[in-house]
């Protein structure tokens, strides 16, 4: 070997070594769970199919979404939309009370076969179920690739009207992700608006005033993005996402979390600016790492809670994943709507040139009143409506959407990390209430493995001295749920039903109810008990681990802060599963 090519492979083993040691900074190590439920355990926890499936092994939920409206769960899928009863107690199925059934129609599903769609896709898969008031929902479906909408009356699931069609209000295909809300009258929708999925648009319909929407085919406000969420709050309607940066396209394809916000009296531009066009369109970059020497990005947003308050601040929570071609890993962040109104009201950042790096504009060059403000409020209250908005303003915000700064996590840092796992986290619901005092929050998260994991978070720098992994619990029922794709045991949903503690988990071909907690797991082991850490679950002087309601403050022990057993004997606890016997030994105080 020649000296140079020697120099060269000795520089390049000291970049390789470099390399390796910056992960091992940079790279957040796991928590270790306090108890692992196994599938024989969980199997025994009822399943919905979308029907008593036992002789219909052609049918599949194909599950698209579930929402809560009064005491019902409706639970969208294929042709159908299915009514669950959260107050009923099911053993092993879990029977819907009421089934809507709409199918593609006959000329839509030929025309589907005509452009090129397997029959597969060429169902009506429910994409939007948002309720309009206590009487009515409004129900959209892919319709064979022809998107339609409905009314449906809530009490008897009667069709109310006419079909309304579905255009910028729902997908054409049911992989496409959208989200939908009514906000005083009016439908806020996030989804593609045409057959091959280019033109995406955040769209108002419904309601007094003409529609608006996003400029069509403009990267600088939307580049191939994944709606995820939308909420309203104050003055506004915000739409959580991820899309393409486009601030950062000379690096090819990187995908940037997001958060846009619209004022809800947005009524669009001038004749001459933005006419039918949001005029208070701005977008900010969700910020969730692991600070060190060298940050630790998760870019990709997954799931997202509603705003829900943390320690009396209202909050949004997500769960983050690193870029789809690197090392897996997933991250919970929480956001303050505090931290993004900050934001919002910062610098904004600018592309001079197509070819130029992007920069902060400079503050004081701002035109007036402050783009991407309100009508009637704060910098523009002098302004009665968006269409009085000055040109120098309508053109600032139409060529600067993007804010500079992007929004830093609650702590600056997650609450939670997994990156040591082959798999990546894919939804989360949290209870902001966990515990007999209500003080604790317990975030579950699901995983593309068919796992939940149960973490107990530190919310703040006053709560616990880190998060913690509870449980984690293999979801996923091989036996009742049909898997026949790679993907069925991905966890697309999950929601919370405090009135029940129950959690119901959704796979593509069936969803399942597990209970928020298992204290019957520490049967009459205290040490056990104790040790799991388990908000839900407390020590009955009678000799029993129970699961503690809430508002009950005396009469059990329960020691959620530090888990602390050193004055407890050690003992053995069967773990109850339907199988063999299996033991565990808690003679160590972290142990559980």
């Amino acid at each position: 070997m020649g000296q140079g090519a020697a120099l060269l492979l000795s520089r390049l083993l000291l970049l390789l070594a470099a390399s390796r040691t910056l992960l091992a900074v940079s790279f957040p190590e796991d928590i270790v769970p306090l108890d692992v439920v196994d599938a024989h355990f969980t199997r025994r926890y009822p399943v919905f199919r979308g029907r008593p499936s036992v002789n219909d092994s052609q049918h599949r939920l194909d599950f698209q979404l579930m929402t809560k409206i009064q005491d019902t769960l409706f639970i969208a899928g294929r042709d159908q939309v299915y009514l669950v009863s959260l107050r009923e107690s099911y053993r092993n199925e879990i029977i819907s009370y009421r089934k809507l059934t709409w199918r593609s129609g006959q000329g839509d599903r030929e025309m589907c076969a005509v452009k090129g769609k397997h029959r597969d896709e060429c169902h009506n898969f429910i994409k939007v179920l948002v309720p309009r008031n206590d009487d009515l929902v409004f129900i959209c479906g892919t319709n064979g690739f022809n998107p339609m909408c409905r009314y449906y009356r809530l009490d008897n699931l009667e069709f109310d009207g006419e079909e309304i069609n579905g255009l910028a209000r729902c997908p054409f295909d049911s992989k496409q992700t959208n989200v939908a809300l009514f906000a005083e009258g009016k439908l806020y929708s996030a989804t593609v608006a045409d057959f091959q999925a280019s033109d995406s648009v955040i769209y108002r319909s419904m309601g007094d005033g003409s529609a608006l929407r996003t400029i069509k085919y403009d990267s600088k406000w939307l580049k191939e993005p994944h709606f995820l969420h939308a909420a309203e709050f104050g003055n506004y309607v915000y739409f959580f996402y991820r899309e393409i940066a486009v601030e950062h396209s000379n690096l090819g394809k990187v995908v940037y979390s997001r958060v846009a916000r619209i004022c809800k009296n947005d009524v669009g531009g001038s004749q001459r600016v933005l006419e039918k066009h949001w005029t208070s369109f701005v977008k900010a970059r969700l910020n969730c790492s692991v600070p060190g020497e060298s940050f630790f990005y998760f870019d990709v947003l997954q799931s997202i809670t509603d705003i829900i308050d943390v320690n009396g601040v209202p909050s949004v929570v997500g769960v983050f994943t690193t870029q789809m071609n690197s090392i897996p890993g997933s991250a919970v962040c929480a956001f303050s709507m505090t931290d993004i109104e900050k934001v919002f009201m910062g610098r904004f950042k600018e592309q001079k040139t197509p070819d130029s790096v992007w920069t902060p504009f400079p503050e004081e060059k701002l035109p007036k009143p402050r783009p991407g403000s309100c009508a009637g409020h704060g910098q523009a209250a002098s302004f009665k409506s968006s269409v009085e908005f000055p040109d120098d303003t309508l053109q600032f915000i139409k060529s600067h959407p993007l804010m500079d700064t992007a929004v830093p996590s609650i702590g600056d840092e997650p609450w939670f990390t997994k990156t040591r796992v082959r798999y990546r986290l894919t939804a989360l619901a949290v209870d902001g209430q966990a515990g007999p005092h209500k003080n604790y929050t317990v975030v579950f998260i699901g995983a593309e493995s068919g796992v939940v994991l149960k973490v107990l978070a530190k919310t703040s720098l006053l709560s616990l001295n880190e998060s913690l992994l509870l449980e984690e619990i293999d979801v996923f029922n091989r036996a009742k749920c049909p898997s026949n794709r790679e993907d069925d045991k991905r966890v697309l949903s999950l929601h919370v039903d405090n009135n029940t503690h129950s959690l119901y988990v959704a796979f593509s071909s069936c969803v399942i109810r597990i209970p928020l907690s298992r204290c019957e797991r520490h049967s009459s082991c205290q040490k056990s008990c104790i040790a799991s850490r388990d908000p839900y679950c407390g020590w009955k002087p009678h000799g029993s681990c129970e699961r503690i309601q809430p508002g009950v403050v005396k009469g059990y022990e329960q020691d959620v802060e530090y888990g602390n057993t050193t004055h407890l004997g050690d003992c053995q606890v069967f773990l109850g599963t339907t199988s063999a016997p299996d033991y565990k030994s808690f003679g160590d105080p972290t142990s559980g």
